[in-house]
This record gives C-alpha cells, structure tokens and sequence, in this order.
C-alpha cells in the first residue's frame, strides 16, 4: 500500500512537472536584434501581419508581440493601445523584453492645416507633447520643456535622420512625391476634431499632422537612446468633420502606412 501511494506521488509530481512546462509561455529572445514596429490599433498593423512570416507571439502585460520576419527582417510587430500612457507601456515592454535595434511607430492621424489632405503621409522630423503643461486661473499653460530634461528649451524629440530619409524615400515610393511631407507631429491625449484648435497646433508648434502616440513613443525611445522614426497617414483634418472621415478612410490610410514600412525594410 505504501509502495502503491508512493507510485502515486512521484506520478502526480511528474506530471505537474509537465503540466508546468507545457504551460509556460516561451521566453522573449534577447540575444536575436530586431526591428520594433508599434502601432496604437488592430488596423494599423493588419497589413504588417498578413505581410509577415510571424514565428510566435509573446504576450508580456495585456500586448501582444508578434515576433517573426517581414521582408527578411527581424522584427516585432505590436499593437500598444491608444493614448500616450499605453503607447508608452507597450514601447517600453519591448525594449526592455527584446534586442531592438531601432523603433518606427505606423498609423493614422490628422493633417493640421492647409498643407497635408487626407492620405497624405508625414513623416515626423519632430514631435511634440502638445498637452503638457499647467492648469492656472488663466487656462492652459504649455510647458512641455519640462518634460525633456537635459534637451532643453526646445521642447521637441527628434527622429533619427537616416530612419527619416528611409521613411521618406519608402512613402514617396508607394504614394507619390505630392502626397509626402516632412516635418512636427503634436501628440496629446485628445482625439482632435476642432478647426480652432488645429490652427492653434499649427501657430504654436509648427505642427502639420496631430495624433494621440508618437511623442510618447518618442520619450522613451529617447531614455533608451534606440533610433526612432514615426510614420503617419492621414486618415482625416483633425476639423468638425474628423469622425466620418476616420470611419471612411482609416483603413486605407493605415494600410498604405504599413506599405511604407514594408518599402522600408525593402530598401
């Protein structure tokens, strides 16, 4: 009997054993280096996946990271959410779980100003956190300069020149020279649907594209000094009528950004 319930225990032991090591997620590669694509919606990466040879998919926090190739690359393809706190979760989850490289950020966003129409693409120089700042008696005080430390008065992250003239040279590739502009992207945490405050992104910043992600991004590219670059569609103009022209052209803009990607890593 004895013998019979020690059969048993070592049996039980081998097999929770076993149900463990089934159950265990596999362990995000840090020595392979690869090239991290983030983006803020399912949309926005659908083009990249059904373009891409994708190994396996790492779930670290509530992201999900699709490691495989795409062109030949190595690369990990993720969808962070949307906003500047989750764009910033899921950016900083990949660099701190895998060997990248550089970082390009690919999505939708709206023009700002008479310059960019919709599906034009731009890709940013720059980037801003447009909705950094104070809340006094007299309104909204921007100072965004707080945020960037050691950078200085400027208030502005800078993409990678190389990763700009890629992106640049891969947009003009797929859509044409017309459609391609270089130059500020705004971030904040406002989906913006307002010519008043369009024009004020425009006259404060420079800005010629606004979205909800890219400077966070940016951020934390920037404190774990990877070479970054943002690439957006424009999916609307940011005006009264941003909504119906999201739901009428999203899909498409994200899809010919994701293109450009592809043309990228084609180079």
């Amino acid at each position: 009997m004895k013998k019979s319930a020690k059969i048993l225990s070592v049996f039980m032991v081998l097999l929770m054993i076993s149900l463990c090591a089934c159950s265990a997620k596999k362990a995000p590669d840090k020595g392979q280096e690869y090239i991290g694509i983030v983006s803020a919606m399912d949309n926005e990466i659908a083009y990249l996946l059904s373009e891409a040879e994708i190994d396996h998919v790492d779930t670290i926090g509530k992201v999900e990271y699709h490691v495989g190739k795409l062109c030949g690359q190595p690369v990990i393809i993720s969808r962070s959410g949307i906003g500047k706190v989750l764009a910033a979760s899921g950016a900083t989850a990949m660099l701190n779980n895998y060997n990248i490289k550089n970082v390009i950020f690919t999505g939708i966003a709206g023009g700002v100003g008479d310059e960019t129409k919709v599906l034009d693409e731009v890709i940013a120089e720059r980037l801003v956190q447009h909705d950094y700042g104070m809340i006094s008696n007299d309104g909204f005080i921007w100072s965004g300069t707080g945020s960037m430390g050691e950078l200085g008065d400027e208030g502005y992250y800078y993409c990678d020149e190389e990763l700009v003239k890629r992106a640049y040279d891969a947009a003009v590739s797929v859509v044409g020279k017309e459609h391609v502009f270089k130059g500020t992207i705004a971030t904040g945490d406002q989906f913006v649907a307002s010519e008043e405050y369009v024009k004020k992104l425009s006259d404060d910043f420079g800005a010629i594209a606004c979205e909800m992600e890219g400077a966070s991004v940016a951020a934390v590219c920037y404190q774990y000094d990877i070479p970054f670059v943002i690439i957006r569609a424009m999916s609307d103009k940011a005006d009264g009528n941003a909504y119906e022209s999201v739901e009428n052209m999203g899909d498409i803009a994200a899809n010919n950004s994701g293109k450009i990607v592809v043309a990228m890593l084609l180079q």
